[in-house]
Order: structure tokens, then sequence, then C-alpha cells
């Protein structure tokens, strides 16, 4: 039985239609900025109840727009997940599996983006910021405009790739890529429609803010995560009680760049969260410059703005701090905010699931185009709509073995609205039910709980036939 089962998108020619659903014409074709953070769990935005006001101008795209309060990704990890992004499928599709470096690079140039598609249909295209699969920071396919760095890259004066020309900065790099953001918008007015990314290394560590930054929330205090014993034990995975603590595989160059000093900040957990905060502050203020130079440009109404995260983190949930790759809500879920005048409503909220696979087919349909290639991920269009229009009921997040972290196993899991299913594709790891209705913290695992058996065994039948769109 293949429950929830997609059925397979189409493989055709990319073609405008005359007028979309909402009366828009082709000659009116959305500009798209697409604006990613790095590790940025869901919380720290002000429009997510943040009391911290720090966020004015991300939270207006979601004020102005719609905030997605259900949004996941599908593998808890920088590279699968941006590679999820920009393709609309799963890494088993798309074999952005890792970060590992090898192979990563040859990889990363052969994937058909959304952006690709959009540049073949007559879009400027422009992608500024931090790539992240692979080492290789040159120019991918379908980008008129490229500026990137290296890896993780560094916070303060990196070496980058502007223009297939490598170049020693001086500065703070989000100042930096919000600085090249600004110089391609300011080159589009009256041209052809544009989509950007714009990809920050911020909110990644080592967590180094502006100089001017440094200094504020001077008094920020962490409330920690009290964890019950039953959470700990019930999670034998995460902490390794039963996997034998060594290295299984040698790591053959394949170690991830060092990250630069922390130069001083240390690693408490007050310092270490408002920290997060302060590396936002100036992603915030390039979000309030792109509102302002599209406002000047009479291109604001006509331009999607979407603000995400790669993934979330474990900030002291299972008592764990600041690690992803795992299976739990807190890195599951991320912050998804979109503003599109022409069809969201100001200060509209979602609580439909949406995943990261979903940003691709929705960005092409809205676009006037349809896929290329068959997607995993569905448009939210339908969505955006019709506030009460039935979304999905279940998916699929999934993570594989890495090199450069051998002690957190591979797993699959299966997410519905009440209930999650975790299961570690190696012998010997037992797996984890919770009721997300009963216990939305994940802290009580039912996976040998006798009155839990037909939800067991119904989230097993569901992970057994998951079948994504392009499979």
């Amino acid at each position: 039985m293949k429950t929830f089962a997609f059925l397979p998108l189409l493989t055709v020619f990319l073609v405008f239609v005359p007028k979309n659903s909402w009366g828009q014409d082709q000659n009116e074709r959305p500009n798209i900025i697409f604006i990613i953070t790095d590790d940025q769990q869901v919380g720290l935005l002000g429009v997510e109840g943040n009391t911290i006001p720090n966020t004015p101008n991300i939270d207006r795209i979601g004020k102005e727009g719609v905030v997605f309060e259900n949004a996941f990704v599908v593998t808890p990890l920088c590279s699968p997940s941006r590679a999820s992004f920009l393709t609309g499928n799963y890494a088993h599709h798309h074999n952005v599996i890792n970060n590992d470096k090898l192979g990563l690079d040859v990889i990363s140039h052969t994937l058909l983006t959304w952006p690709r598609q959009l540049r073949e249909s007559g879009y400027a295209t422009a992608f500024i910021g931090k790539w992240h699969m692979g080492l290789d920071d040159s120019r991918r396919p379908g980008y008129d405009r490229w500026f990137s760095f290296k890896g993780q890259g560094d916070y303060i004066d990196g070496v980058v790739n502007d223009e297939d020309t490598r170049v020693q900065t001086t500065g703070y790099m989000t100042d930096i890529i919000n600085e090249k953001a600004l110089s391609f918008l300011n080159t589009q007015e009256g041209r052809k429609p544009f989509a950007m990314i714009v990809a920050h290394k911020a909110v990644h560590w080592p967590l180094l803010p502006a100089k001017r930054h440094e200094s504020l929330f001077p008094d920020f205090k962490f409330d920690s995560v009290a964890v019950k014993q039953q959470d700990i034990t019930g999670k034998v995975a995460l902490n390794n009680e039963n996997i034998e603590r060594k290295a299984f595989y040698e790591y053959q160059n394949v170690l991830p760049e060092r990250p630069e000093s922390r130069r001083g900040r240390g690693r408490e957990r007050d310092m270490v969260v408002a920290d997060q905060h302060r590396c936002l502050q100036s992603v915030d203020e390039g979000v309030g410059q792109f509102f302002k130079t599209l406002e000047a440009k009479n291109m604001l109404d006509n331009t999607i703005v979407i603000y995400v995260s790669d993934n979330g983190m474990l900030m002291g949930e299972h008592g764990a701090f600041n690690t992803k790759r795992w299976a739990y809500d807190p890195v599951l879920r991320i912050p998804m905010l979109m503003r599109y005048p022409r069809m969201i409503p100001p200060n509209s909220t979602r609580k439909q699931m949406v995943l990261n696979i979903d940003i691709a087919p929705t960005l092409l349909q809205l676009a006037g185009a349809t896929p290329l290639e068959p997607m995993d991920g569905t448009s939210l269009v339908p969505i955006l709509e019709d506030e009460d229009f039935p979304g999905r009921k279940a998916f699929l997040a999934e993570y594989f073995l890495e090199k450069v972290a051998p002690k957190i196993r591979p797993w699959k899991a299966i997410r519905t609205e009440n209930w999650k299913y975790i299961k570690y594709t190696e012998a010997g790891i037992p797996a984890e039910l919770y009721h997300l209705e009963k216990d939305p913290e994940e802290t009580y695992n039912l996976i040998n709980d006798p009155d839990s058996k037909i939800p067991l065994a119904r989230m097993s039948e569901l992970m057994d036939g998951f079948v994504p769109a392009a499979q």
C-alpha cells in the first residue's frame, strides 16, 4: 500500500502561459529575491515571537506577506538542503547527500536548478554568497552574475571568486554579500525580470558579528532547555550509548575546512546565542537595503522576496547544543517567509506542512513556467491562494552517512501532523516513535510502548510505501 504517494510530473519543455490563474500577464513575470541563511533555527526572528527587536526588515517580509508556521527541510544539513531548495528534489535524487568534499564539486555543476531554468526562459540571474556544495567556488551553470567563495568562507576579510577572478576582500562578509546584491539590483531597472539568490554565511559557526554589533544585547541570557532523563535514555543514537565510539572511516582528506577563530568570544551558551542575534543584525540591514532599492525603482510589488534557512539546530533540546543532522523538529524546522502582494495578503499565515523541495516548483509556476524535469516537491501556489487548501499529510526526511561526522548514523524519518517515526538504517540502533500531538518536544520515545503498536505499524507502512514524485 503506497499511501501519500505523489503522482510524477511529466517531463515537458519550459513554456509560458499568457496569464496565470491570478491574472498575471507573461510580460509581468515577477522578479525573485531568495535569501538563505545558514544554521538559523526557528525562533530568532521578531515575527516568530522573539522579544529582541533586531530583525524589523526580515520581519517585514512576513508581516507584508506570509509566515509558513510548519516549514521543514528534508535533509537537515547544509549541502543537501541547498541542493533541494534549488532543484525541488530529495537528496537521494539530486545526489548531494552530505557535506563531504569529494564529488560535490562535480555533482553541483550538473544540477538543473530553478535559476538555471529561468535563465533559459529569459531571466537575468545572480548568485551572491555561499554556495557550499563542495569547495570549488567556480561559476555554476545558470548564473549571469557570480560572487561566491570556497566552502564555508570567512566572516572577516575572506577570499572570494568575483566574476571568475580571485579577490582578497577587506571587511565583513555579510556586508560584502549585501553590497554585491545591491549592485546587481541597481543594474536591473527597466530590463528583463531577474532572479537573485543571496546566500549568507551567517549564522554559521564561528558566529562572528560585525564590529559595530559586537556589543549589542549586553544583558542577553539564554534560557536553557530543561531535559528530562527519559528524553536522554530514549535517544540511544543521539547519546551514542550502544554505538561503538570510533571513526568508522578514515578521513582521507574530507575533513571540513577549519573555521575561523572565535577571536576570544568564548563558547558559553549565552554568548553563542547572543552572537546569533548579532550576526542576524547585519543580515537584517541588508534586507532593509533591498526593500529601499526596490521601492526606489518601483519594483517592490512585482518582486517575490523569500527568506529561509538551510536547516535548524538543537540548542539544548535533548541535551545537545549547537548541532544539526538529527531527525528532531528543532533541526528539521526552518523559518520560511514570503512576500508577493500580487497574490499574498499581508499578515498571512499558513499551517500546512511545507518543505524546502517545494520552493523550486513554486517559483517556476509563479514565473509562468513548468519544470524541465520531474520534481519531488509540489508548488505552494494552491496553498497561497487558499489558506484552507489541504496540504500534505506526511513527508519523508533522510540523512546519509558522512565521513566528517561518523558518530551520527544514517536515518530515515516519516513525519505526519501528529506522529514521527525515526528508523536508523543500520542494524542494532533502536528506532524512535513520538506522538507529536501530545508530546511536541519529542521527549518520550514510544517505540516499545504496547499501546502504540497500531500507530507504529501505520508509520512503518508509510515509510515503506513513501514514493516521492520523481521516483
